[in-house]
């Protein structure tokens, strides 16, 4: 077995920290903190110049053409910087579309490709209490759409979104153009510093081609999972790392707390989750890459998102003490993203019990030695 990334996707993977890490520096998160942008825009402008925002989508539509295994380094990179722009979203979004649309609705993906459009998604209805909010019925040889949508990532910003919609009880799929007369937003911001709108929709109605095929959300959904797990591991590396040479420095009794065996046994737990995520999440980015199925390792690595962001967060919260909620210091910052990453994941329990219901109903699971991998259905 060969765990190496290649040439090119370590090429990647240097280009996007690069990036990252020159801009993102701590006063300028300290700036974008107090003004009222609803994301990095030049921070966004340089990942269009350098095609960071299109390394998913397919080349036919203009896009690098590229698995989610050089999506999870760059968003590793962007996860471990902070920076506040719509990557995963937008490329999953236009990706989507490209594989399963009509070719009339194949412009999105090119126009999202060359970074002329801005697209969005959500996919919070398959694990929220309140399940899909948004209900299709046919009208007029296409569908009337009635609903809301709740906290939608950047919805004033982006030209259209990848929304589920509930077809006769069934998820599905539909491409809503958000400038439609239909849609009342109501602008909000997560704690994190991402722009949202709750979207309230009355008699919305769009064409038939519009509906994607109910294959598009079984394709979407993990690799959803994956990028923000994705962010999660370069979020809580950072953490770690910022936690480590804090303890390091940080005297008390005239020694480094860093020296401290609960301090030791602490930032040693948070190691072992973080370690544990990569694992989970290498898997099922191969699997997607190589085209197997990846149900269970999807909700996996979602809960293990979850619980690591959870774990890490607080441990590194713990032990830098009062400054670690001081707002002039940069670590209250990680867990503001870590725990609005665990929200987008729908946090631990709810991940656990859809894994739960998964393996209730199949008893072939690839990771069993008398099965072939590819038979984890």
């Amino acid at each position: 077995m060969d765990f190496e990334f290649t040439e090119d996707q370590r090429a990647i993977a240097e280009m996007a920290g690069s990036v990252f890490a020159d801009y993102c520096t701590d006063d300028r998160l300290r700036q974008f903190d107090t003004c009222e942008q609803a994301y990095m825009q030049p921070l966004w402008q340089l990942c269009v110049e350098t095609g960071l925002q299109a390394l998913a989508i397919p080349e036919a539509q203009g896009g690098s053409g590229l698995g989610m295994t050089e999506l999870m380094l760059v968003l590793q990179a962007q996860g471990g910087a902070l920076g506040q722009v719509p990557l995963w979203r937008h490329q999953l979004a236009a990706a989507t579309l490209a594989q399963f649309a009509q070719a009339s609705l194949s412009s999105w993906a090119v126009e999202a490709a060359a970074g002329r459009a801005l697209l969005t998604l959500d996919l919070s209805g398959l694990h929220t209490a309140q399940g899909m909010r948004l209900h299709a019925r046919a009208a007029d040889g296409g569908w009337r759409i009635d609903g809301q949508v709740g906290a939608l990532a950047l919805a004033e910003q982006s030209q259209a979104a990848l929304l589920l919609v509930s077809v006769e009880g069934q998820p599905r799929l539909a491409l809503i153009e958000l400038a439609n007369t239909a849609i009342k937003p109501v602008a909000g911001r997560m704690t994190h510093g991402e722009a949202i709108a709750d979207l309230h929709i009355d008699g919305l109605l769009i064409g038939a081609e519009h509906l994607l095929p109910a294959a598009a959300l079984d394709w979407l959904e993990p690799r959803a999972i994956a990028a923000l797990a994705a962010l999660q591991l370069g979020v809580s590396s950072e953490q770690i790392r910022r936690t480590v040479e804090y303890v390091t420095e940080r005297r008390q009794f005239e020694r480094s707390i860093g020296s401290f065996q609960a301090v030791q046994m602490s930032m040693a737990n948070t190691h072992i989750a973080l370690e544990a995520l990569r694992s989970t999440l290498w898997q099922l980015c191969y699997r997607l890459d190589a085209g197997l199925p990846a149900p269970s390792e999807a909700l996996a690595t979602a809960w293990q998102a979850c619980e690591a962001g959870h774990l890490i967060g607080h441990n590194a919260q713990h032990v830098h003490g009062g400054i670690g909620v001081d707002l002039t210091y940069p670590m209250h910052r990680f867990l503001y993203w870590s725990r609005a990453l665990g929200c987008a994941l729908g946090g631990s329990a709810a991940c656990l019990e859809r894994l739960g219901d998964w393996l209730s109903h199949n008893d072939k699971l690839g990771w069993k030695y008398d099965l072939a991998e590819h038979q984890a259905l």
